[in-house]
């Protein structure tokens, strides 16, 4: 019995315990406990809060080991079989703590968190407190918690006083299959909640009016701080939308709950022909009434860009059948040899549009054996252009002009042309209007701040505002969504990397169904791979390559250069989960899925 508090140099007790050191974060205590390897988690616990001797509620707390940022939370193991020795401290802390976070709106929110919970629960979990009455919907917004490295200023007078966060970069975006504690996020911590995959599924008015406010602010935000690029006409029917979507959120703030849900039921019938399916989303695999597959013919200037050339666009008749676009020299020649032929699966299409100068291209960079052929088509009128960019993009993903989607996407290109349509005879705007009633600096990036004066940017705006002032309040806001995914870079997250075989840095470019190769100077792609043509993808840890191999290509090989290779890998695996969804609202979420997609180092 003597020999029992003789302490061996190792810090263990002669008779084999030895002392356990903890902090007890909500008392401000250290505690010691004498214990040996073999008592388990929970009888460690056990044991502190009978020595605590405090009447509290302890079933939230847990033991949380700082040196290996790891949770305690499998209560039947063994001290040794974690791996704890005298020389560890744990602490003693709540599961559930207090964090800041700031919506896609840039309003910010206390909420409290499981900071034990892998990111993908704590974020499913977030959206059911936001409302309880969306939680299936919600959990499956494929929103995300990033935490940037930067001060974040915006623009005095939008949405109120200038918000100034001390955040960190994207590089340091939280992994959705670790805890927050797990990636030193702290309590009280400010993190930016947003959408992270760009593939909004099955977004509906008439359920997910909150998912509709969130994606609307976030694209708003996205288009003020110029992260997309978008054009002059394109920006002044965000900012007409954008206004006219003030308007009616201040004339329905008064009565709020009656016309809530009036206005969902007004925009579910308006468009309940239309069925607004954003892109990236999944559409009706059904042919309804189609027995053959349509076909376009029409005389179309076409273009093939090179260096050092002079040659202009040259006039063609061309025939879109299938997924495959063929040139004749006449309308006569068209059942001869065509002079040019152009497969679009997996092709880039780029819009090239502007409204006044009646400009109407489609931007082509077509997959060849070493790299990509560019193409220009030049239409003469908003409907040929509407019918042939919504062809070339079905094209592109291996879907023909009988899938149930294109009338759609026709559509809402001719919606998108509309917008941006100036009145060439606009109503008389009295002086005070224009003054007073729009404030520029809340509508329009700093770019044409800089560009026009405010009376200039405000006539412009209440000019384009004709075309949007009959639509309700989450029309606006679903037309407005509609149109950032029109834009040729939404939805595409840059990396810098660095590809087997090459010389400099490139970028890769990772979108909800393809990875584009990239010339990091201009930004044009250089080769595209469709996910849909994947065979699958490894990621070596050590040398942190990801590797994909695809079904008819040459493997592909990079190494990131700014980021960590697992937030590619997370980026390609969440997507690859994404596109396995099916339209059931009872659908639940299959984690243990997502993780194995998107987790491979933990």
């Amino acid at each position: 019995m003597a020999l029992d508090g003789i302490r061996m140099p190792d810090g263990c007790y002669a008779d084999g315990t030895w002392e356990l050191k903890m902090h007890v974060t909500d008392l401000h205590r250290d505690v010691s406990l004498r214990v040996t390897g073999e008592i388990h988690i929970g009888g460690v616990m056990l044991k502190l809060v009978e020595k605590l001797d405090v009447k509290k509620d302890w079933s939230d707390h847990a033991l949380w080991w700082e040196k290996k940022k790891t949770w305690l939370l499998k209560t039947h193991w063994t001290l040794d079989k974690y791996g704890i020795q005298a020389d560890a401290r744990l602490l003693f802390t709540p599961q559930h703590k207090l964090l800041r976070l700031q919506l896609p709106n840039m309003k910010h929110m206390k909420v409290k968190v499981n900071f034990s919970d892998r990111v993908f629960k704590a974020v499913s979990d977030i959206c059911k407190t936001f409302s309880k009455s969306s939680a299936a919907r919600s959990t499956r917004t494929n929103s995300s918690v990033h935490v940037e490295q930067k001060t974040l200023v915006l623009p005095g007078g939008v949405s109120g006083p200038t918000v100034k966060v001390s955040v960190r970069s994207f590089d340091c975006s939280v992994f959705f299959t670790l805890s927050l504690m797990e990636q030193d996020v702290k309590e009280n911590e400010v993190l930016l909640l947003r959408f992270k995959y760009h593939s909004f599924f099955d977004l509906n008015p008439k359920y997910d009016a909150i998912r509709v406010n969130q994606l609307f602010e976030q694209a708003k935000w996205a288009i003020l701080l110029e992260e997309i690029e978008c054009t002059e006409e394109e920006m002044m029917m965000f900012a007409a939308l954008q206004y006219h979507i003030n308007k009616l959120s201040i004339m329905s703030s008064d009565n709020h709950m009656n016309n809530s849900e009036n206005e969902v039921d007004e925009v579910d019938a308006a468009l309940s022909d239309l069925e607004i399916t954003l892109e990236g989303g999944k559409t009706s695999n059904t042919l309804g009434d189609i027995t053959s597959i349509p076909e376009l013919a029409d005389y179309v200037k076409v273009f093939k860009p090179k260096k050092l050339t002079l040659k202009g666009y040259k006039q063609y008749w061309c025939t879109f059948k299938d997924i495959t676009i063929s040139c004749y020299k006449s309308k006569e020649e068209a059942h001869g040899t065509p002079s040019l032929q152009m497969n679009l699966r997996g092709c880039e299409v780029t819009p090239d549009v502007n409204i006044s100068g009646q400009k109407f291209n489609i931007k082509l960079l077509i997959p060849v054996a070493d790299g990509m052929n560019e193409i220009w088509l030049r239409c003469d009128a908003e409907k040929q252009y509407a019918h042939w960019m919504a062809a070339c993009r079905l094209a592109s993903k291996g879907k023909t002009m009988a899938d149930s989607s294109y009338n759609l996407e026709v559509q809402n290109i001719l919606s998108f042309l509309k917008m941006q349509h100036m009145n060439p005879d606009p109503p008389f705007i009295a002086e005070p209007a224009v003054t007073n009633d729009i404030n520029s600096e809340c509508l329009v990036s700093p770019r044409y701040l800089k560009k026009y004066k405010n009376k200039q940017i405000s006539a412009r705006i209440l000019e384009a505002h004709q075309n949007v002032a009959q639509m309700s309040l989450i029309e606006a806001k679903m037309r407005f969504i509609q149109a950032w995914q029109s834009l040729p870079e939404f939805g595409i997250t840059h990396f810098l990397a660095k590809f087997q075989g090459g010389k400099r840095e490139e970028l890769i470019g990772i979108t909800y169904n393809r990875l584009i190769r990239m010339d990091a100077s201009t930004g044009d792609a250089i080769k595209t791979w469709r996910f849909a043509n994947m065979k699958q993808w490894n990621v070596n840890w050590e040398i942190k390559m990801v590797t994909v191999e695809f079904a008819d290509e040459p493997s592909l090989a990079f190494i990131c250069a700014e980021v960590d290779c697992k937030v590619v890998h997370e980026f390609i695996g969440g997507y690859i989960f994404l596109s396995t969804r099916a339209k059931d609202q009872n659908e639940s979420l299959d984690e243990e899925m997502f993780y194995k997609l998107t987790s491979g180092w933990v």
